[in-house]
């Protein structure tokens, strides 16, 4: 089932976020569904980080106009992450089935995005305070974490807009430190 992207607008920018997985916090380690180019595989964190940093950006719902824009900005800048060492994987609530279209579809399939179950949403905090069409959704969270399981940044912002370019510099960043 696809959302009204313009009632899930609305919606999204009627509440705040608040995530409070600050910098220097463990990075709550998970198994999950997700797919890359529509193939589905399993995603575990701890395997991710053995290649190096880890992007880890959730979004509300899949085929919304904001979640559309952000992941097509992921897809373009993957050579820049890939260049920093940087694994991308984006994650909602959304279903793996619905994932896999989109990761195909959306993020032209340049990068994993994995279903966010209740323990994934609430060990990151991101678990959105309404509910968009009877829809669990989440929070637009980023978080870079690094290869020892450390979270070293995060950007908690419903607008898609900077979650690219702060993310990037944070790996960037993470890099020369």
């Amino acid at each position: 089932m696809r959302l009204i992207p313009t009632l899930a607008a609305l919606a999204i920018a009627a509440a705040p976020a608040a995530a409070t997985l600050a910098p220097g916090a463990k990075a709550p380690d998970f198994t999950t569904r997700g797919a890359i180019a529509g193939k589905v595989f399993t995603v575990h964190l701890a395997d991710q980080l053995k290649k190096g940093p880890v992007v880890l950006y959730f979004f509300p719902a899949a085929y919304t106009g904001g979640c559309n824009a952000e992941a097509h900005a992921f897809a373009e800048a993957i050579p820049d992450f890939q260049k920093a060492g940087a694994t991308v994987i984006g994650m909602s609530a959304d279903t793996v089935d619905t994932l896999a279209t989109f990761s195909a579809e959306k993020c032209a399939g340049k990068f994993a995005v994995a279903s966010a179950g209740p323990a994934v949403v609430k060990g990151y905090d991101v678990a959105f305070p309404k509910q968009i069409q009877g829809r669990s959704i989440t929070s637009r969270t980023s978080y870079v974490i690094a290869r020892d399981g450390r979270v070293t940044f995060v950007h908690d912002d419903m607008k898609p807009d900077e979650h690219v370019a702060l993310t990037l510099a944070a790996v960037r960043k993470l890099n020369h430190s």
